[in-house]
């Protein structure tokens, strides 16, 4: 079975549903995995962290070979629908869209606790004492970063090998979100999980830079300052990948984003990226939404054009050689 097709019926079913609350997901499975060999392994160091990760990649690879056989002896087209529902599980364009918009609303309604606590749900910063402008540069920055890992990453690796590709991003993101902490429960436990995480983000995170920068121009608005910024300030953000697309929609928008957050109750000092051509205004949200969805069409059409000129099946376009 091609992949192609399935992939392209599973992405636009992203961009209509999202992630329905109370729907089965196959992410909150893999997070109740990750729960479970955490309990069964944890010890604060580095050797059990290895173990562990090592178990949940290979519970993830068990997953997706298990969807993979079950479409395989399926009729056509109950294997077709099973592996386009796992595809749009993967993908998360528009739940993206929906977390952030809560906060932008919440701050529209003046409700700064509510805006507070709903920032509290998509980043790991603290938020407890953040004031309107900083809880927009939080929300603006989340939708840069998991524009990156949330979206174009999990279609990188669709491509690259398919649906294994997919649940093997998924579960090792999955982790970083859940153990990849310098804190002291995690800080050696989960520093493979962290380190895997940014190994795989490596290209991701610089290929969405350069689709951000054309999304800017799609989008009418600023693609030499998205350049000039990724250029200039990509590789100061303390993380290797953040950086990338933060700079790109910093530059973009004409705002400064980075700068002190705090973190388990330490101030943490990240440079700054951007250039303070404009104080972040509820404006700024809604470019950034669009420079999103440019995104993941640019990214999805780069995807679906790949896997139907190559006619790869399930395992992506390197399954082709194997």
């Amino acid at each position: 079975m091609g992949l192609a097709f399935p992939f392209l019926v599973g992405y636009l079913l992203d961009l209509l549903l999202g992630d329905p609350p109370g729907w089965p997901h196959p992410i909150r499975f893999l997070g109740r995995a990750i729960e479970v060999w955490e309990e069964v392994l944890y010890q604060p160091r580095v050797g059990e962290g290895v173990f562990f990760w090592l178990a949940v990649m290979g519970t993830a690879l068990a997953g997706a070979l298990g969807v993979l056989g079950a479409a395989a002896i399926l009729p056509r087209l109950a294997g077709a629908v099973l592996l386009i529902y796992f595809l749009y599980a993967g993908l998360a364009t528009r739940s993206l869209h929906y977390e952030s918009r809560r906060v932008e609303e919440a701050l529209a309604r003046g409700t700064l606790e509510e805006a507070r606590s709903r920032l509290a749900r998509v980043v790991g910063r603290e938020t407890s004492e953040l004031g309107p402008e900083e809880i927009r540069r939080g929300v603006i920055e989340t939708v840069a970063e998991n524009l990156a890992d949330g979206v174009v990453a999990p279609m990188f690796f669709t491509l690259l090998l398919g649906l294994p590709g997919l649940f093997l991003y998924k579960a090792a993101n999955t982790m970083d979100s859940m153990v990849g902490y310098k804190n002291y429960r995690y800080a050696r436990f989960g520093k493979v999980a962290a380190r895997a995480d940014d190994l795989l983000n490596y290209l991701p995170a610089r290929l969405t830079g350069i689709l951000m920068v054309l999304a800017a121009a799609l989008a009418g608005l600023d693609p030499r300052g998205a350049w000039r910024i990724l250029r200039r300030d990509a590789r100061r953000a303390s993380s290797p990948n953040a950086g990338w697309p933060e700079a790109a929609m910093a530059g973009a928008l004409g705002v400064r984003l980075g700068g002190p957050s705090t973190y388990f109750g330490q101030v943490v000092k990240k440079p700054a990226i951007g250039d303070p051509h404009h104080p972040l205004a509820a404006y700024h949200y809604r470019q950034a939404v669009h420079v999103l969805y440019t995104t993941s069409l640019i990214m999805a059409g780069l995807t679906f054009g790949m896997l139907y000129l190559s006619r790869a099946g399930a395992w992506g376009v390197l399954g082709m050689f194997f």
